[in-house]
């Protein structure tokens, strides 16, 4: 189940990374030909591969089914999220939507039209999946319930999305300029994130459980016994409630909610009614692990670690699919155009950091955190039998093989064959508890070292480096396909000119001069060089005052007439550079402390000679 989460997450990266243009790639009636092409395509291959798996299912001495389905499920998913793909990059199915006034201007309805659509290709997986499931499992579950179950599970990871795009959509559309401006910035974009991922991460529990329609379990031995174990563990919560996934008859339970007045123990008709008390004992102990252990902070913790390690990587992602040569040369030679392939590179990288960080990363920490939540029965109850003896009874009851690999559980086996060195020797539970907290140690020295580089590359001078090389190289490229553009040379001396690399800087000036000749910003700054630089080598006053007189002739500023001010001053031509000077300050707009102060130096030349 948790692989919805990931299947969901990734298809929200597809879409926010896409960056769409207003043209469909193909005609109108061809992209919805090849759209729904693709939908038939998909639903035949799909119902192939489990009918396949049904055949096998019927004859004797059937092997490794389970795992074969399951591994059907999740190629099939990964195909699902491929043509979603496809539907956003190449058909561009986002360009027929921006006519439409409404959804121009509240973005969120259109990326849930797109989510929706994603959402209907993994429903006819499961649809599909659903006569096989029942057959496999022996589970009495309706089709519509198995399906909507598989979608409401994902919940958790929409709803805060939903809700994150939607306010901000409000917000800019309400006439608060400072909120506005604020958003627009990264810092603001930062801080309104982090605050909406607390205040979801507190209240969403309780917007959640009733999407599930969970109801209170009601009064009765069962209740009163889960009640009085999280009493003498310390565990204070708002309510126990029943889990409707899957109908209830998964045998399963679960926590959720980082604060006492917004957390819920959430449990199934069948863990009640399949299970001995003390077995439910030792399943809420394990759920009040979670809590003691503060794992939901850490799951939290995580995320915001994700956002973090994004940040960082955001700005060298870019420059790296710049600057390498081939995937340069697959931008110029792309048939469906150089946004387009950017945005499919881009979304690649960006998925497959995802992938790493969640299915490494985050998957070994939950992985040893339900460990760490299933020695904490020690704490509660006297031995691990109940829970142990649970676990047989949810691989018997679920059909699924005792040593099935899971990415973020240890498979059943390995958790039994755990508890039972644990039995044998309590020093096992310190010692896992020990391996933790030096797992999370390492990840937060990580963190911060990530962060550190992260702030460097976006905000420090290591990132306006970065960001000068970065558009170096474009301009340089784009030089090389229009070399007679005067502009190119004029913005490429620009950034050499701030990175005070001067001989380059009078290179591409001298270059955008001969190119446009009248170009006056290129006329003052390379006057400005050539007054100011302390580098003799560069110093040409009488080109100086030659070249910010001709800027004067397309433009009368008042930085130019200062140009042309601190050139005759250079010049020892004080009387000059006085009328120069005060030209520039009867222009000046704003603040005039500068001028005033250049005034002031020019006279005082004046007067001393």
């Amino acid at each position: 189940m948790f692989g919805n989460f990931i299947y969901f997450i990734v298809a929200l990266l597809i879409y926010a990374t896409h960056q769409p243009v207003k043209e469909s790639n193909l005609g109108t009636v061809q992209t919805f030909l090849l759209f729904l092409l693709l939908i038939v395509c998909f639903t035949i291959f799909t119902w192939f591969q489990f009918n396949r798996l049904k055949i096998q299912l019927s004859r004797p001495h059937a092997f490794n089914l389970d795992h074969k389905f399951s591994g059907t499920l999740t190629h099939l998913s990964v195909l699902a999220i491929a043509i979603f793909a496809i539907d956003i990059y190449l058909l561009n199915l986002n360009s027929f939507f921006f006519h439409i006034p409404v959804l121009a201007s509240i973005p969120t309805l259109q990326a849930l039209f797109f989510i929706a659509l994603f959402i209907g290709y993994l429903s006819i997986v499961w649809a599909i999946a659903y006569n096989l499931y029942v057959e496999l499992y022996h589970v009495d579950i309706s089709r519509k319930s198995y399906v909507l179950s598989n979608i409401s599970f994902a919940i958790p990871v929409l709803l805060p999305w939903f809700l994150l795009s939607g306010i901000s959509d409000i917000i800019f559309l309400l006439p608060f300029d400072f909120l506005k401006q604020f958003l627009s910035t990264t810092y603001g974009e930062i801080i309104y994130f982090l605050i909406f991922l607390f205040a979801v991460a507190i209240f969403g529990p309780v917007i959640i459980q009733k999407f599930w329609g969970c109801k209170p379990l009601e009064d009765g031995y069962a209740r009163n016994r889960i009640e009085t174990l999280c009493k003498e563990a310390g565990l204070v919560f708002a309510d126990i409630l029943y889990w409707p996934i899957f109908g209830g008859k998964m045998m399963t339970a679960g926590v959720m909610g980082l604060i006492k007045n917004f957390r819920y123990i959430l449990v199934t008709d069948a863990l009640i009614e399949l299970l001995e008390p003390y077995e439910v004992d030792a399943v809420i102990a394990h759920e009040i692990g979670h809590v003691k252990k503060k794992h939901l902070f850490f799951y939290l913790l995580f995320f915001i670690g994700y956002l973090l390690i994004s940040l960082a990587a955001f700005d060298v992602i870019i420059y790296f699919i710049i600057y390498i040569e081939p995937l340069y040369q697959l931008f110029n030679n792309a048939e469906f155009g150089q946004s387009t392939m950017a945005s499919i590179l881009f979304s690649l990288f960006i998925i497959s950091l995802f992938w790493v960080y969640f299915r490494y990363i985050f998957g070994y920490f939950m992985r040893h955190f339900e460990r760490q939540a299933d020695t904490y029965v020690y704490s509660v109850i006297q031995n691990a039998q109940p829970l142990i003896s649970t676990l047989k009874k949810i691989a018997w009851i679920s059909g699924q093989p005792m040593d099935k690999p899971n990415w973020h559980h240890f498979s059943i086996q390995e958790r039994i064959d755990y508890l039972l060195k644990c039995e044998e020797n309590r020093g096992w539970v310190n010692l896992h508890d020990k391996k933790l907290k030096k797992g999370i140690f390492f990840y937060l020295i990580g963190l911060l070292l990530v962060g550190v580089i992260g702030y460097q590359t976006n905000f420090g001078e290591t990132g306006k480096k970065i960001n000068a090389l970065f558009f170096e190289k474009i301009i340089e490229r784009e030089i090389q396909k229009n070399p007679d553009n005067g502009q190119l040379y004029a913005t490429l001396g620009d950034l050499y000119f701030r990175a005070d690399r001067y001989e380059e800087t009078v290179s591409a000036y001298e270059n955008a001069l001969a190119l446009k000749p009248d170009n006056a910003s290129v006329l003052n700054n390379l006057a400005w060089l050539y007054a100011t630089s302390t580098d003799y080598r560069f110093q040409n006053p009488d080109r100086a005052v030659m070249l910010a007189t001709q800027a004067l002739l397309h433009e009368k500023s008042s930085h130019i007439y200062d140009t042309l001010g601190e050139s005759l001053f250079v010049n020892r031509q004080y009387a000059k550079a006085v009328t120069a000077g005060r030209e520039a300050l009867k222009l000046a707009t704003g603040d005039r402390s500068y001028y005033e102060k250049q005034l002031k130096k020019f006279m005082k030349g004046l007067d001393e000679n």
